[in-house]
This record gives structure tokens, sequence and C-alpha cells, in this order.
């Protein structure tokens, strides 16, 4: 069957059923992409995992979003007419809905088309804060919409959420309007609205459908739309008939790369591509091996295979005469290894506790890991967060080094004695064994070498139990894990993004070590309070500081992320915040 005949079988099926045509994605050009890790279905307000929530980004809108190729990156109207009105000093934000938007088709919706109202958006800001979802985004809302807290404690105690219930801090005056108040000034809340993953809007007809199985029903009004899922296999999107498009119109920050894309992709209704082929391949070589044999169209360059691929921060002749391209950016991420501060070993906060975990960070040496594993794709990093969002500062040096020479004493000092095995105990005398967790792919393992390496001079025994991603979030959500080596991507690009993942009352949500401290969590309060500005970057200066004394976590590296794309891929430029661009990108025949 020749992909004209197809194109045409196409738009006569939604003409039939009475369905706009998604004229421009064309059902021929399909993206293959892989993902590292599995997912954990498609419900934002359930989940925190980060390859969810690139498959929602692509199905579910934002009110906002970001322009695709301005850096540093920039707020734009996303399902709004326009940015919002903001009143009340600084407490008041009106939206004002487009109209015409409307959900994909299901059956939910009884054969009508769903149009998209603003009430939708009440609803998933509501289901964030119901008890019953745990949600791991409700720190993005908490605190911060009048009325909205009163509502979540009532239902924790009567175990019911009333949705109809109004509330002063989530009006809709009329279907397109959308007016929020809250309870403070809060200078990140325009880039909470543009949260990719669990603010999106859904219809309360589709939640009450599908029930507990919502996670596997994703409907939203974004360009795509979920067609295939097999768990921890394989996704499949396609094209929204309902999608009202748009026209490829962006322009250029003045960095390489931009003008190539803007002559490839100006003036094209978008999207053009019209089915999007997901994969789990969780080994980096499996997956470079199929990129290198064409069966993936886009990924990260792993990092075992920069030596090969890269010539410094170009590719090799024989990559670059291939015609693949490159976009190599600093991640606004950071990775660290998180102690769980509940945990009977390596947890609580007397001197000899926080001596242990402070011996324990100063054997690791992030350098090491960089030269060695990483192959030379990632920097030191210094703070709670990485050097591209508000509030970094670069003149910032974090105490935690290498030094194995002073972890010796520390446990000396504090009672950590040795036995005829030569591996320490407790300063009770019980055995003293670390866990730390880890996922299967061989850098982990490789990580996890370097960490024995520098426990074996201070005479720490430790395990290093595998699972996958999913199963280590949810049991370091739990706080179950006792150490785990993670990484955090920037949700928005400002310094408050990091420092909630150790914020006290985030403890079971995005703070994975349930870390408690009252002077940090002060500091937090002042900071979140303020523009950005001097003041609050010292204070976030200070909260870092608070983090390396108490040492619930030890930072890492920011990677510096290699994007490959295969000749045939048009218009990819790797967003630091959006993680879903396919629908500004384009295929050619090949």
């Amino acid at each position: 069957m020749g992909n004209s005949f197809r194109q045409v079988l196409f738009i006569v099926l939604f003409f039939a059923i009475g369905l706009p045509v998604a004229l421009a994605a064309d059902p021929a050009k399909v993206l293959r992409v892989p993902f590292e890790a599995p997912d954990a279905g498609f419900d934002g307000s359930m989940t925190g995992n980060y390859f969810s929530g690139i498959v929602s980004e692509a199905i579910f809108e934002r009110l906002l979003t970001y322009d695709y190729l301005t850096r540093p990156v920039k707020l734009a109207p996303g399902t709004a007419e326009a940015m919002p009105e903001i009143s009340n000093g600084g407490k008041t934000f009106t939206f004002h809905l487009r109209k015409g938007i409307y959900f994909t088709p299901d059956p939910a919706f009884k054969g009508k088309r769903r149009e998209l109202i603003a009430s939708d958006y009440a609803y998933a800001f509501k289901r964030v804060l119901d008890p019953k979802n745990h949600s791991p985004d409700i720190n993005f809302l908490a605190g911060k919409i009048v009325g909205l807290d009163a509502l979540a404690e009532q239902a924790r105690k009567t175990g019911h959420f009333d949705y109809d219930a109004p509330i002063v801090g989530l009006q809709t005056p009329d279907p397109y309007t959308l007016r929020i108040e809250l309870n403070a000034p809060d200078y990140n809340f325009l880039y909470v609205m543009a949260f990719p993953s669990g603010l999106g809007a859904v219809a309360r007809e589709v939640v009450e459908t599908y029930g507990r199985s919502i996670a596997e029903h994703p409907v939203g009004t974004g360009a795509y739309m979920l067609q295939q899922y097999v768990p921890a296999s394989k996704i499949v999107l396609v094209a929204n008939p309902d999608y009202r498009g748009f026209v490829w119109d962006f322009k250029t920050s003045g960095e390489p790369g931009d003008a190539e894309i803007i002559k490839a992709m100006q003036g094209k209704r978008m999207p053009q591509i019209g089915r999007i082929e997901i994969n789990i391949v969780q080994e980096e070589q499996t997956r470079w091996l199929a990129f290198s044999k064409q069966q993936f169209d886009i990924d990260y360059l792993p990092q075992l295979a920069a030596p090969k691929v890269m010539a410094g921060d170009k590719l090799t002749p024989e990559y670059a005469e291939q015609g693949i391209h490159l976009y190599r950016a600093l991640e606004p991420g950071l990775t660290f290894t998180l102690f769980n501060m509940t945990d009977p070993i390596v947890g609580g906060y007397s001197n000899e506790k926080i001596a242990l975990r402070r011996a324990i960070a100063l054997v690791y040496n992030p350098q090491t890991e960089i030269d060695l594993v990483r192959n030379g794709q990632a920097v030191l990093a210094q703070m709670v967060m990485p050097p591209a969002v508000a509030g970094f500062d670069p003149n910032y040096r974090s105490s935690m080094t290498y030094d194995p020479l002073l972890a010796n004493k520390l446990l000396d000092y504090f009672g950590y004695r040795r036995g005829a095995d030569g591996f320490r105990t407790l300063p009770d005398g019980k055995p003293l064994v670390l866990q730390i967790h880890r996922e299967m792919d061989v850098r982990y393992a490789e990580i996890a070498e370097l960490w024995k390496r520098g426990l074996d001079q201070i005479g720490i025994h430790a395990e290093f139990p595998v699972g996958n991603f999913q199963d280590n979030q949810k049991a370091a959500i739990e706080c179950k894990l006792m150490m785990w080596n993670s990484a955090w991507n920037a949700d928005y690009p400002d310094g408050e993004n990091f420092l909630q993942l150790l914020y006290g009352p985030n403890a079971h949500q995005g703070n994975f070590s349930c870390y408690q401290s009252a002077n940090f969590d002060a500091l937090y309060k002042k900071a979140v309070a303020l523009p950005p500005g001097p003041e609050r970057t010292q204070l976030y200066a200070q909260m870092n500081r608070q983090m390396e004394a108490d040492t619930p976590w030890r930072v890492n590296t920011t990677r510096v992320r290699d994007w490959v794309s295969q000749p045939w891929v048009e218009g990819f430029k790797k967003h630091p915040i959006l993680n879903a661009e396919w629908q500004y990108m384009d295929i050619q025949a090949h």
C-alpha cells in the first residue's frame, strides 16, 4: 500500500466519522525513539516518573508552555489566548482560554465532541491535592491556592474529596476564563502553570469512566494521542485528529544551528510527524547499536560511546560524514546520591550519624566518575542546582570534596571501629553494611564500583541491590531505600525546583531523603517569598550550606547531553525544560 493511498484512506475515515482532519500530520512519517527506563502510566497527578512525563507532555496541554527556540527559556501561551492578567499585588492570575480546542475522541464523551473549558484545569489542580492520589506534584500547588488546602484537609478527615465544592482561589466565571487566587505572591507560579506533566487539562468524565485504569487511558487535547501501550516494552502515539495545529514560526536566539532549523521548518503546518514509536531499551550499548543501525531516529549519545563518536565537542569525521546531527548542551539537571534520613543505619541527626554520612560522601570522587564512567561528558556539581537555573551562584564551592583521610578521621573519632576483618561497625558494635540501590545499566555498575573503591578505603562494607528505575523511585518516595544514586532535571528554570526536593513538608513526595531541617525549611519559606535577585540567591546558598552540614545528599555531576539524530530528522533542538519536542519536528523521506 503506497503512502499516498494511506493518506487518502486516513482522511476519508476521519471525514466519515465527522471529525476534523489532521491534514499536516502524515501517518507515513514515523519517529522512532528509545526510553532508557519504563514509564509508570500516564496520569500525571499520580506519578512523577520522568518517562511518563515525556509522553504526558505530548498528550496533555498546559495553560502555558515555552517558546521552542528561545534561550534562555521563555514562557509562551499554551491553551491560553495570551499570558495571564496579573492583579491583586501578584496574587491573582486570570487566564482566558482559546476557544475551539477539543479533547481527542473517546467513548467517555458518548459520541460528542468535547471542548476544553476552564473547569478542566480547575479539576486537574484539585486532583493533585486529592489525598487518595498521593500526587508527587502536590508541592507545585500545596499551600498556594486560596481554599484548596482546606478542601484537601477535609478530604483527609472524611475520606472523600468534594470536587464540586466551590473554592475561592479557583473560579471559572465563564467557560473560557480561569481565575486563580494565591495565598501569597509566588514568583515562579507562571512556570508552574507550564509544568509539562501533572498540570495539563483532563476531562472529569474520562477520569470517572476509567477509574483505577485511567493511567492507561490518557485523553488530552495535545498534538498526540495514545494508540498502543505495552507496559515496560512499547508505546505508540499517533497524531490527534482533533488537534488544532499551528504554523511553525519561531525566531532564532542566535545559537548555532538555529538558522538551519528555521530554513527547514519555517511556515510548515504542524505537527508533521504522524506516528511516534517508543521502545524501552535499558542498556546503553544496545540503544547505541540500534541507533547506529538506523533503528532509532533520535537519542542522546551514550557516554560509553563518546570516545569513539566525539572529537572534543564535535562528531568525528566518520559520523559527521554520515549526516548525523549533533546538539550538545549542559543539562539543566543534577546527579546526586541520597541518604534516607529515616534509615536506622545512615539516617538521623546526631553528630555520629552526620559524621557517618559525611565520611561516606568524602570517599566518592565525582571527577573520577566524569573521567571514567561519563567519558568527560559532565561537569562537577557544586550546588543543589545546576548552572542553567536562576539562583545558581557560579562562585559557590561545595564543602564536599574527595578526602578519604578526613573520612577515616571522622569515623575513628565518632567510634566506628574496625573489626578483625578490616570493616567498621556501628559505635554500638552492630554491623555497618550499606545498601546503595542502583539500576541495571552498565554505567550504574561502574558507578557502584567507584563507590566500592572509596568505601574500601574507610573500611565500610556495601551491597548494591539492582532494581528497575520505576521500582526504585517508588521505594524512594516511600523512603524505603537506604541510599540511591538519583538525578533530577529542571521542571522549571529556577533553583527552587531543586531545593524543594529537600523541603521537609515534601517528604514522601519529591523529598526522597525524608530530610527534615527547621533551619533549611525556614530559609526555604523566606526565599520563595522573594523575587529573583541577589537576596534570594544568597538564601539559596545558605540552604546549600545547611544541606552540606546535614548531608542528606552528596551532589555529584551535571551531565553534558550530546543529542544525535539521523540525517532525515529536521527541526530538532533539545529544549532545556520541554521533553517531547516531536510536534516541532519533521522527517524527510529516506
